[in-house]
């Protein structure tokens, strides 16, 4: 992609506030015609800049009281058990977020539940009898804050 100017940051700024506004507002806010804020959105999709929009749902009022983070260490290592692991994590609907990731654990796993006792049915149900499952390590989300930092 070619370098971003200055236009562009503050279009994906605006965006990462409020990712469902028009190509309209994000021009009239930048002092740009709807036309070339929508052509700019465009060419930032087709570099790859912008991966999609999504709504952010809260777990809590769907029900889902409780977020967890566990950290994964494979028992067995080495491709297929990484391609496995990851092909059967993403079926669970609990898991979130899927991070492989570099240090004491190979995977970071976002889940949510809508209590404790809900947690450890998905946790001794489906995660631990996962394909090359191992050691985890647990962490009860208390509270969340979302900071976006400068582009």
């Amino acid at each position: 992609m070619t370098a971003l100017d200055e236009t562009d940051r503050a279009l994906l700024r605006a965006l990462a506030r409020d990712a469902e506004q028009s190509a309209g507002a994000l021009g009239r806010a930048l002092g740009l015609s709807q036309p070339a804020a929508w052509r700019r959105l465009k060419r930032l999709e087709e570099a790859g800049a912008i991966r999609g929009r999504r709504v952010v749902l809260d777990m809590a009022a769907l029900g889902y009281g409780v977020t967890v983070f566990l950290g994964v260490k494979l028992a067995t290592k080495g491709r297929a058990s990484l391609e496995d692991f990851e092909r059967a994590v993403t079926a669970i609907p609990e898991v979130q977020t899927v991070e492989h990731v570099l240090g004491l654990y190979d995977y970071r796993l976002r889940v949510v539940a809508r209590d404790i006792s809900d947690f450890e049915r998905i946790l001794r149900r489906r995660i631990m009898t996962l394909p090359g499952a191992g050691a985890v390590e647990a962490n009860v989300l208390l509270s969340e804050e979302r900071r976006p930092g400068p582009l």
